[in-house]
């Protein structure tokens, strides 16, 4: 083996070999282990177990006294921008609502002027800082979507910057098309030709590019409708990206059931969910997921994660990394929210910012738990006794280092 973890005071290994997700209370077992060992070779997981069979290893880590966990798997990010939007910040606590600085040209559209200004070299300077600082903190796999463009040649750019972010840092990446984000100034009056451009330029043009893997849509009150959003995913599955859509974040839109009723990897957002919207995800292959962090930076309700674990679903939880309404892509933040705002287990929470995650990025099967064959993407903490000290001590890092695909961090 290339470098074995020994002497780890408590293994999180989050799921049992083959397992692609949790539900219900299946994701409070998190598959501890104490006193144990992990093996890595070629960048993969190549043993575990206690420490009483741990093998002799060319490279041996010592993790005394520390918890070891899969390393975080962020399924929502906007991770690519061009400037913040502090000011907005202040609107709100002046009294406006998102959907206000949304109608006076604030929020997504004040982005998308801001990234059509922007090269795609000032972009990805920024990005690549952003993505090193999620990495520091335990994120080792990342969704990042397009939809500050509203153009084809703009939405193709953020695609192209997030393609030449592998190049940059060793997150594993995934990449999304939101050309439907909202509806751009000079098509208020004239939305059809915008979807159309979606469905004629954008998909086709980021398929044929292989720029993206999955394609969205904000299906919501005052932006895109639940008859744009099926038009446009489906167009999507004819270019072969699955379906993840912004859903129920300002209503109860209807994006929950057309997420489901097209077999959408997942469905995220969710501040708005009801009885009808978890019948329609009981029993589906749609993985909810939340994104506390917005609704606490918004002051928004929190998504009902509690009710819909208690009714047997899974839940996936991410950080919608973003410039409006979440300036942080901290995943140690978002599962201490979930534990506090949320009510779920601290394992829960665990097992939906790892595996779940991985699901929700149809990545279930490489990385997401700690499995032999999987990525070896692991989390090791300082000296502590249990996972429940990183919700607990919400406001500290505790993070000591971070191994992605076999290769610790800053070695």
């Amino acid at each position: 083996m290339d470098l074995i973890l020994k002497n780890i005071g408590r293994l999180y290994q989050v799921a049992r070999q083959g397992e692609s997700r949790k539900t219900g209370l299946e994701m409070q077992d998190a598959c501890e282990i104490s006193h144990a060992w992990v093996g890595i070779s070629n960048g993969k997981i190549a043993g575990l177990g206690t420490m009483d069979s741990c093998p002799d290893g060319a490279k041996v880590l010592d993790c005394a006294g520390r918890i070891v966990f899969p390393g975080y798997v962020d399924s929502h990010t906007h991770l690519i921008f061009a400037a913040t939007r502090e000011g907005e910040f202040v609107d709100r606590i002046r009294g406006l609502s998102y959907e206000e600085i949304a109608r006076k040209g604030g929020g997504i559209l004040n982005s998308a002027r801001k990234l059509q200004l922007a090269s795609e070299d000032e972009l990805l300077e920024g990005a690549i800082a952003r993505a090193w600082e999620i990495l520091h903190m335990g994120t080792t796999t990342v969704e990042i979507k397009s939809g500050y463009g509203l153009t084809v040649k703009d939405e193709l750019k953020m695609l192209r910057v997030a393609r030449k972010l592998e190049a940059h840092v060793p997150l594993r990446i995934r990449r999304t098309l939101l050309g439907a984000h909202a509806l751009p100034m000079d098509y208020r009056e004239k939305r059809e030709d915008f979807v159309q451009m979606v469905l004629k330029e954008m998909i086709p043009q980021a398929a044929e590019e292989g720029l993206a893997h999955f394609v969205d849509v904000f299906c919501d009150r005052g932006f895109f409708t639940v008859d744009e959003t099926e038009r446009i995913i489906q167009k999507g599955a004819d270019y072969g990206l699955k379906a993840k859509i912004h859903a129920n974040q300002l209503d109860h839109s209807g994006g929950v059931q057309v997420g489901v009723k097209n077999g959408a990897l997942s469905v995220d957002h969710l501040e708005c969910v009801g009885e009808a919207e978890i019948q329609a995800l009981q029993g589906s292959a749609t993985m909810p997921v939340l994104l506390p962090s917005a609704a606490f930076f918004l002051r928004a309700p929190y998504q009902p994660a509690r009710e819909m674990i208690d009714a047997g679903l899974g839940v996936a939880l991410a950080s919608d990394y973003n410039p409006g309404s979440t300036p942080t892509g901290n995943m140690n933040f978002e599962v201490a929210l979930a534990c506090i705002r949320m009510r779920m287990l601290p394992q829960e929470a665990l097992v939906a910012a790892t595996l779940n995650g991985a699901y929700a990025l149809d990545l279930a099967a490489e990385c997401g738990s700690i499995e032999v064959g999987k990525s070896a993407d692991l989390v090791i903490t300082d000296r502590m006794e249990s996972f429940d000290l990183i919700p607990y001590f919400f406001a500290k890092n505790q993070i000591h280092q971070v191994v992605v695909k076999g290769k610790v961090m800053g070695e």
